[in-house]
């Protein structure tokens, strides 16, 4: 007997099937937790990434600023320095014109320095007051409350050797005891033994004074007449002027004017550095901003108290008889001074939320800041002369740039 077999159904492959309803809901939640990792790990990256570029911005702006500042100052002094105690040049008071219009002292017409310097030396009384000095340091008189720095300083040759006036050309001109080492269009400053004022002049530009020194043959051992013209010179002073050729005037060569530094230096608006040229070579009276990102800058004096060459200790600018009103007309004061002690404090641009995974700073409990709430100055100077600023950004993070300067040219003037 034949037997048969009842109909079966093939099974369907299990690929043919589709998914369940639970495993499309895994699938989901699978789905959503990496996309949730992979957002979280790209956002977290670029946190740190801007976080990195904002420090490295901050660190290449405080290199910068620092650089420019160490420049100037290692410079104070050029071309002057030697004539520290004779020829009335330390603590004179700088009188200067450009293109026939007084720049200094300050008129009433030009009013105070433009920001950030409208406070230094207090306000334009004091700016029409202002001495040559190698360095001096206003405390608290930028715009942002910080200090301010003044840089006079150049590289004439053999300017730092005094030249004596003796005697009148006639004219617009000096008669020094040796022209040997000046050129057309230097700059030269003019003082007197025993008298406040100084003058800025310009050796012209005419053939009839010529590098070769053939205009000085006729003079026994380089002496010859310097006759004066240029964009700093005002023939209405010359009579003025040559009022110091009775052999007690001094002439201090101070070399090209692009070269010349008669600088300020400050914080403004946007924490931008500053810095304003005294003489306004560039034509404008206008400060230039150096770099951004700089939140103040503050400094200290390095002192040489007994003359031996060797830096003693520090003084802060508003310490007595170390304030800059008092430093500028006191050349025996300005003397000691033979390094410059600088901290500027920079501040990112990025704001930076609250977060539990930001670096706890100040033992805060109930929020987290990068940035503390109080920044030390000078710590390595001792207590004596540190400094506490508070920082009221705290989103934002900080780094102090410190660097100390030595006055090369007053390091080298003679002890005894």
């Amino acid at each position: 007997m034949k037997s048969t077999r009842p109909f079966r159904r093939d099974p369907l492959q299990r690929s043919q099937r589709g998914l369940t309803l639970v495993e499309l809901l895994v699938a989901v939640v699978i789905g959503l937790v990496v996309t949730l990792a992979v957002t979280s790990t790209i956002t977290i990256g670029e946190a740190h990434k801007r976080t990195t570029t904002s420090n490295n911005d901050i660190g290449q702006a405080g290199a910068y600023s620092a650089s420019v500042i160490d420049r100037a100052l290692r410079s104070a002094g050029s071309a002057f320095t030697q004539a520290w105690s004779a020829g009335g040049v330390f603590g004179c008071k700088l009188s200067a014109d450009r293109a026939n219009t007084a720049i200094l002292p300050r008129t009433d017409a030009d009013g105070a320095f433009k920001a950030p310097f409208a406070g230094f030396l207090g306000d334009l009384a004091g700016q029409k007051d202002l001495r040559v000095a190698p360095v001096l340091i206003g405390k608290g008189q930028s715009k942002s409350g910080s200090d301010v720095l003044m840089v006079m300083g150049s590289n004439g040759a053999a300017g730092d050797v005094a030249r004596p006036s003796v005697g009148n050309a006639g004219g617009d001109q000096l008669t020094l005891n040796t022209t040997i080492g000046l050129l057309r269009n230097d700059l030269v400053l003019i003082s007197q033994s025993g008298k406040t004022d100084c003058r800025l002049e310009q050796v012209s530009s005419t053939a009839s004074f010529d590098d070769n020194y053939t205009d000085r043959l006729s003079h026994e051992f380089g002496r010859g007449s310097l006759p004066l013209a240029g964009n700093y010179h005002n023939a209405s002073n010359t009579t003025a002027l040559l009022g110091v050729a009775d052999g007690s005037g001094y002439l201090s060569a101070l070399g090209k004017p692009d070269n010349i530094q008669f600088l300020l230096f400050g914080v403004g608006d946007n924490h931008t550095l500053f810095s304003y040229d005294l003489l306004r070579t560039g034509g404008t009276d206008t400060p230039q901003p150096i770099a951004e990102g700089v939140y103040g800058l503050y400094a200290r004096y390095g002192l040489d108290t007994n003359l031996d060459g060797k830096l003693d200790t520090w003084a802060k600018p508003d310490a007595t008889g170390w304030d800059v009103a008092t430093v500028m007309k006191t050349p025996a004061t300005a003397r000691q001074i033979v390094a410059v002690r600088v901290a500027l404090v920079m501040r990112s641009t990025l704001y930076e939320k609250s977060s539990t995974t930001n670096v706890k700073v100040d033992g805060e409990e109930d929020e987290s800041y990068v940035a503390p709430s109080t920044l030390t100055l000078f710590t390595s100077l001792g207590d004596a002369f540190k400094q506490d600023e508070p920082v009221t950004d705290r989103h934002y993070r900080h780094r102090v740039v410190e660097f100390t300067v030595p006055l090369r040219n007053m390091l080298l003037l003679p002890t005894s």
